[in-house]
């Protein structure tokens, strides 16, 4: 690392500038001394090393980002006015990269938790109110909102009732892959962990009813309802099962004598459940108890420099642990899937992989659109120009471990170890797949500087650049713009990471816990036709 340019890799085309940088000036290349930069260059974006003739490949991470549009040549600033976007050809294996994680000496971490009857671990102690239909969302929040502020004081052991609202419910197949998806996410968040308290707040005449979210395991199979809970997906495990020690309540506008009354019973269900709830102690866990979603957003062209391989780093120490660590984005992992693919345990699990990119680029042309495409404003604006460098930046955030699970959206986490899920890249509806899977703890990385929150599961937002925490440090709980400031390493960095979910998960909150932000950020993935 220079004071100006990084440079990521040996034989890399281009350098990332540290600072704004002008024309004229030189500018320090590791090894090579001085450049001379030829255009403005925002600090990072990337400036050409040495000349790349118009159709020729660009470098970066020792990957292939793109090919030049026009003849590049050394010092010049390489973005989207002369760098456009190619596939090309690209060795997909199946398997045979192993990556040998120790687990480190010394005593085993621990943090505290809520062990639940069905042996799975939460770090927080909610009460959810889960709407199965939007006709029930308003309802939902009314009653949400009388137990905000003070009003949980006597309750010290539970940290929030929420309304966990959406727009669908109704107007759909339920034995259709939107439908399916959706029952999966609703179950997921009724089964979380996290979720010790829960009421379940119907209509009473949609598609999707109340008691397929508010069943036990086992129950949902005999509901006999098309497409919800079929036996063969209740043994699968592909329905989450709520814990016998989860208090469950259901309420039914409709049958409740309408939205004033279900407020007024909805409040009482909640009241009878808060004494409950507060029983509920932390006790020490190891680690390995650990469910961890990697998620990015607002990425800048420090990403896959500080933050992002920052959390690799703390994801590879978690699963030496034992514990779980799980990747997600497919739209932003495409033209990268081939170093995921490559660590793949099992060839059947690599070839998961490939087909759920099949399945994106089917669904992207139904859409009239490209996988090509994602980069949005604010990524280029940071630096990123094309998706292939986002997605090799981003996949860093899954660190070097085996590739052991692939999941599909909101599908119950099951295997110990690194695994990926397949969801959207838009960063709500990611997470909310991410959680439904059963994921405990959040860590969030953004450039741009994203006010993401996920309640129930605790999100641990981290900087990829100084000056961006410098201006929103209060929504901010990690800087790992310190790397390229100089001032510490990816390691450290890694390990201030790690250290901060141990806490997190024993109850020390996250910035957008402490503006309770996180409920409206539950989007469950909507595909297919609605009626």
């Amino acid at each position: 690392m220079s004071q100006d340019l990084l440079v990521l890799r040996d034989g890399d085309d281009v350098a990332v500038a540290t600072r704004d940088l002008g024309p004229g000036g030189d500018a320090g290349v590791p090894g090579s001394g001085p450049l001379a930069v030829r255009q403005p260059v925002p600090r990072g974006h990337k400036v050409a090393l040495r000349a790349v003739p118009t159709g020729g490949q660009v470098r970066k991470y020792g990957q292939v980002i793109g090919v030049a549009t026009t003849d590049i040549a050394p010092g010049d600033h390489v973005h989207s006015h002369n760098l456009g976007f190619e596939e090309g050809e690209r060795d997909t294996p199946l398997g045979g990269t192993h990556t040998e994680l120790p687990v480190p000496d010394g005593a085993r971490p621990t943090f505290r938790g809520y062990r639940r009857a069905d042996g799975r671990v939460g770090t927080r102690n909610f009460i959810a109110i889960l709407t199965s239909v939007n006709c029930s969302a308003s309802t939902a929040k009314m009653i949400a909102d009388q137990f905000r502020g003070s009003a949980l004081d006597e309750f010290a052991g539970v940290d929030g009732v929420i309304a966990l609202t959406h727009t669908s419910g109704c107007g759909l197949v339920p034995d259709s892959e939107g439908g399916q998806i959706l029952l999966r996410t609703l179950r997921g968040y009724a089964a979380h962990p996290n979720v010790a308290g829960l009421l379940v707040l119907g209509l009473g005449c949609e598609m999707v009813p109340g008691a397929a979210l508010s069943a036990r395991s086992g129950q949902v199979a005999d509901l006999g309802m098309p497409g919800i809970g079929a036996p063969d997906e209740t043994r699968s495990g592909l329905l989450a099962a709520i814990p016998d020690d989860t208090v469950v309540r259901s309420l039914t506008i409709q049958e409740a004598g309408g939205v004033r009354a279900s407020v007024r019973a909805g409040v009482a269900a909640v009241r009878e459940m808060l004494p409950l709830v507060n029983q509920r102690e932390r006790v020490e866990c190891d680690v390995s108890e650990l469910v961890l979603a990697l998620n990015c957003g607002g990425s800048d062209g420090y990403s896959g420099i500080t933050a992002n391989p920052a959390l690799g780093w703390a994801s590879d120490r978690l699963v030496a642990y034992g514990a779980t660590s799980v990747l997600a984005e497919t739209p932003e992992v495409y033209g990268a899937e081939h170093l995921l693919t490559a660590r793949a345990a099992e060839p059947a699990v690599a070839k998961k992989l490939l087909d759920r990119i099949d399945w994106w680029r089917t669904y992207m042309a139904a859409g009239g659109g490209t996988l090509d495409n994602n980069p949005s404003p604010g990524n280029k604006a940071g630096g990123l120009t094309t998706i292939l460098e986002k997605s090799l930046g981003a996949v860093a955030k899954g660190g070097q471990a085996d590739l052991g699970a692939v999941y599909e959206y909101a599908e119950p986490i099951t295997e110990r170890g690194f695994g990926f899920m397949d969801t959207p890249g838009y960063d709500p509806v990611s997470v909310t797949g991410l959680v439904a899977g059963g994921a405990n703890v959040v860590v969030f990385t953004t450039g741009r500087g994203s006010v993401f929150g996920c309640r129930p599961t605790p999100s641990i937002k981290v900087a990829t650049n100084t000056p961006m925490y410098s201006v929103m440090s209060e929504d901010m709980d990690v800087n790992a713009g310190v790397v390229v400031d100089g001032t510490a390493t990816v390691a450290e960095v890694g390990r201030q990471i790690f250290d901060r979910i141990l806490a997190v998960a024993s109850g020390e909150q996250t910035v957008s816990e402490e503006l309770e932000i996180g409920a409206e950020e539950f989007i469950p993935w909507h595909i297919g036709a609605v009626t």
